[in-house]
């Protein structure tokens, strides 16, 4: 992961891809399951396999997809909408289920 620190309004924060941030075009990026090599191109579909490895759902926060595996003290927070699933999101998701989940470049 790779990028900018960005400082603004009194605020750090990191801008994954400069290229971006600076009006240029640059490459979407995917979650893959890499077991089936099947690119998540859905909630349903990225419920269905953090099921199969033993998370569950909280329904405490309207606003969020959170996700719980009882034998860690992970949480994985998602926004509601897909469309704003970034790759931020995707990197949390890869760093709690190691061999199991890459961000690759589309």
């Amino acid at each position: 992961m790779s990028g900018v620190w960005v400082f603004k309004n009194g605020v750090v924060r990191l801008v994954e891809n400069p290229g971006d941030f600076h009006g240029a075009t640059g490459r979407r990026k995917v979650l893959v399951h890499l077991s089936s090599n099947e690119v998540i191109a859905s909630y349903s579909a990225l419920e269905r396999k953090l099921y199969s490895l033993g998370w569950e759902r909280y329904y405490d926060d309207p606003d969020l997809l959170q996700y719980h595996k009882r034998s860690t003290v992970h949480l994985i927070s998602l926004p509601k909408d897909f469309n704003r699933f970034k790759s931020m999101h995707m990197y949390d998701i890869v760093v709690k289920n190691r061999n199991e989940f890459e961000v690759r470049d589309m």
